[in-house]
């Protein structure tokens, strides 16, 4: 297959809203490509090269200025290949030798597959909420079960992978995709619900309420001896993770995955601020600087558990897997948790949780799978008051005593249908110290200026406390923030896991 032909399936996807038209530009171009070709054309239709490092960032890209091909003739193999000579490439003159090569890929290439190459090298494509069409693209594409391709791309986040088992091997093909221990798995979401009411009429009025705890998501796996800590964006921090490890080599098993949260508390077991929590949690020197000082240590609290000892998990209901958490992790370190068949025991354990310096509960059906990766209406996670994570679209130099800094941040929703919509404005509740850090953290994601606002790549998620929502004309999404304030940033969330603007729209309905 031509690049040529994938970048114009690419630029159809995220050209239109339509979700089925998104399935068959996705499926068509997924059928058209040779055996060989999938698992490469899969992974840049999901906006990633096969490649896990090739050390490409803008100032090389712009230094690559070569004049586009009149004509497309660049292949899938072609560009595989070349981006296969990246790799590796250390020691002196390893710069000069990364530039060369890179100008002979987008000499090839024309201009809309050098633009193409550009945001595939810097993970800046969106394809339009690829993840939410991929299984039912894929099963188009090769004629086989949705369901099937759903759990695969559960236990294998590699597009690619899955989709050339499902074009050369179906459904037996499919079946073999297992969990595989040291490869983490995308963390099953929450939902929101306005009250723990609400939550368990949803869930048909009986369901475990946990305490929400205001930590950093971990999944932590064992074999053996060995025990490797990962975080909800599935980078491994084991090496800053003591404290995890030590428990988890501790449990009575010789294979485990548990998925839970990580908390520094205080003497009196209360949680210290979030940002607390990240600072210790997110760096390798303050971990030692902690352990050495005797400060800030971490507690995990794990809430489930996909593996345990050879048998896998994840297609177990709660209620088995929670029974098994039970039977092997000690009460001081499992998320607090009660079955509840009616609100107002279920809002006695919310009133607890806030008591005890959490966030809310999370409110959970007992008979549904874990769904990796997925937002469902199987846990709903319920706080006091709105909040939403939201991306930074852009941001205007402050005046009087904010001068020098990038102060009024523009905020924006995700839109399910690629990209995000903008909602307001805000420059409350941010101290000096954030002032300072997100001047810093926003230029280097400069992509242009107008006038006092610079607009940059929507890469830092924020979470925003709000009074409600109303109608607005201003806003492309017809609804705006009222009295929004920053609380915190969340350098654990990525973009993709911004709330939505359908999320904004039923709050500003009154179905929230």
């Amino acid at each position: 297959m031509l690049l040529a032909d994938l970048v114009a399936a690419s630029a159809a996807i995220a050209a239109t809203r339509s979700r089925l038209r998104k399935i068959e530009a996705l499926a068509g171009c997924l059928a058209r490509m040779d055996p060989d070709e999938i698992r490469i054309g899969a992974s840049y239709l999901a906006g990633a090269p096969r490649q896990p490092r090739l050390d490409v960032g803008w100032a090389t890209l712009r230094a690559v200025d070569v004049p586009p091909a009149e004509t497309a003739t660049l292949t899938l193999h072609d560009v595989d290949r070349a981006l296969d000579g990246l790799v590796g490439i250390s020691g002196p003159g390893s710069k000069a030798t990364r530039l060369a090569r890179l100008g002979e890929l987008f000499r090839a290439a024309t201009e809309p597959e050098q633009r193409f190459l550009r945001g595939l090298l810097l993970g800046e494509l969106r394809q339009g909420a690829l993840a939410g069409i991929a299984a039912q693209g894929i099963a188009r594409a090769y004629g086989v079960d949705e369901a099937a391709v759903r759990r695969a791309l559960m236990l294998n986040a590699d597009l690619g992978e899955v989709a050339a088992a499902a074009a050369t091997g179906g459904a037996e093909a499919l079946a073999r995709f297992t969990l595989q221990l040291f490869r983490p798995l995308g963390p099953m979401l929450a939902s929101t619900a306005s009250s723990v009411a609400e939550a368990l009429e949803a869930a048909g009025g009986t369901a475990a309420v946990e305490h929400k705890l205001d930590g950093a998501r971990v999944q932590v796996h064992r074999v053996g001896d060995e025990v490797r800590v990962f975080t909800r964006n599935l980078r491994d921090v084991t090496a800053r993770s003591p404290e995890v490890v030590a428990v988890v080599a501790a449990l009575p098993v010789a294979r485990i995955v548990l998925d839970g949260e990580v908390l520094a508390l205080r003497p009196d077991g209360r949680p210290h601020a979030f940002q607390d929590t990240m600072a210790r949690f997110g760096s390798e020197d303050a971990q030692r600087a902690a352990a050495r000082a005797g400060a800030i240590l971490l507690t995990p609290f794990f809430f489930d558990v996909l593996h345990l000892d050879g048998e896998d998990l994840v297609d177990a209901p709660y209620r088995d897997r929670v029974a098994a958490l039970d039977r092997v992790v000690p009460a001081s370190n499992r998320v607090l948790r009660v079955v509840v068949d009616d609100p107002e025991a279920g809002d006695e354990v919310f009133a607890g949780a806030l008591a005890a310096g959490h966030e809310g509960v999370v409110v959970k059906t007992l008979d549904t799978p874990y769904e990796a990766g997925r937002r469902g209406a199987a846990w709903r996670k319920v706080k006091p008051a709105h909040t939403l994570d939201l991306v930074v679209l852009a941001a205007e130099w402050g005046s009087g005593r904010r001068r020098g800094w990038l102060s009024n941040l523009h905020l924006g929703a995700r839109d399910p249908e690629g990209g995000f919509v903008m909602l307001g404005k805000t420059f409350k509740g941010l101290t000096d110290q954030t002032l300072t850090w997100q001047t810093e953290q926003l230029l280097a994601r400069e992509t242009a200026r107008d006038g006092i606002v610079v607009h940059v790549r929507p890469e830092l998620v924020v979470e925003v406390a709000f009074d409600g929502v109303q109608t607005s004309t201003r806003y492309p999404g017809g609804v705006a923030l009222r009295f929004a304030r920053v609380k915190r940033y969340r350098p654990d969330k990525s973009p993709a896991e911004a709330d939505t603007i359908d999320t904004v729209r039923a709050i500003a309905a009154g179905r929230r």
